[in-house]
């Protein structure tokens, strides 16, 4: 009787590329499913996060859309009206704190889960956290101005000291806002040259474009003039131009006649003042001089011709 051997099983034949299949989806369920679950989670908190910002800047954006421009003309008191144009701003400030907050959210979560995968790729964040200590102290010491200029930039956003459009005077520039960063503020002046202004910088802001700004013009009237028809033929045009729609863009409350501004032995000068919108203070002072002109021929108003002074060392022109 012949015995013949059995063949001995022999193991599993690796892959073409020499990776045990066990091996590998073991592999798989460890390391990378632990980065991949730790991934997950931090995109679903960033996700509430950010819906529960942007649910919350919705809800102040309608809560400060109170009225349009038009409409706040109906605002009778300097107060009243003041608070109806600032409300209307709350939008934007509300979609530029709600910006800002997203990118601090986003850095939050992601730093986070840096510092929770880094251990699990067998990297010890010991020694990072302490350099990271010792490069904040040496950051703390030289780089003040750096941080002086994003803590400003934060401040300057959440108070909606200005906005992107905003006519603007920061001291050493004066010009319309086309940027704002946490670090600069990036403004063009009226010659079109473009300023970056450092927010650490800005110690003071004149804004040109909240609220209302107030337009001024002065009328010279012949000396012997009625003033009664004169006042009355001011009170007419403002009336007129309240009730105007094409004005609703840039008069705010009805044009005042102000009185007798100064007199002279040629003129006597009215004053008329009205509430102009943001950036309409320049063409609302010209129509208001149009309708005064066109007013004043109808009524037979005579407007005196000025003399005015030659500046020191010159004199008047030679006659031909």
């Amino acid at each position: 009787m012949v015995l013949i051997p059995l063949a001995t099983p022999s193991p599993a034949p690796a892959d073409e590329g020499g990776i045990d299949p066990t091996n590998f989806w073991e592999f798989l369920q460890g390391v990378p499913l632990r980065i991949l679950i730790i991934v997950a989670v931090a995109v679903v908190i960033r996700f509430i996060l950010v819906g529960i910002l942007d649910r919350i800047v919705k809800r102040m954006s309608e809560k400060g859309r109170k009225e349009r421009l038009g409409e706040s003309r109906k605002a009778e008191r300097t107060q009243e009206l003041s608070e109806v144009l600032m409300s209307q701003r709350r939008k934007q400030r509300a979609e530029a704190a709600g910006t800002l907050l997203r990118s601090v959210i986003t850095a939050t979560v992601v730093m986070i889960a840096t510092l929770l995968i880094l251990p699990i790729l067998g990297i010890d964040i010991a020694p990072l956290l302490a350099s990271a200590g010792v490069l904040g102290v040496a950051l703390g010491f030289g780089a003040q101005s750096l941080v002086k200029d994003y803590l400003s930039g934060i401040f300057l956003v959440f108070e909606d000291q200005y906005g992107v459009g905003d006519m603007v005077d920061l001291g050493e520039a004066v010009g319309v806002v086309e940027d704002i960063t946490l670090r600069v503020t990036r403004l063009r002046d009226l010659s079109g040259v473009v300023w970056y202004v450092r927010n650490g910088e800005i110690l003071r802001v004149a804004n040109q474009s909240q609220g209302w700004v107030l337009a001024s013009v002065d009328i010279p009237v012949a000396y012997d003039a009625n003033l009664d028809v004169v006042r009355e033929a001011i009170q007419a045009v403002a009336e007129d131009m309240y009730a105007d729609p094409q004005y609703d863009e840039m008069l705010l409350g009805k044009p005042a006649y102000a009185g007798v501004e100064s007199v002279s032995g040629e003129a006597v000068f009215i004053r008329v003042l009205a509430k102009a919108a943001p950036e309409k203070q320049i063409p609302l002072t010209r129509a208001i001089r149009v309708r005064i002109k066109e007013e004043f021929d109808g009524r037979g108003v005579k407007v005196p011709v000025v003399a005015r002074p030659f500046p020191p060392g010159a004199g008047p022109p030679a006659a031909k």
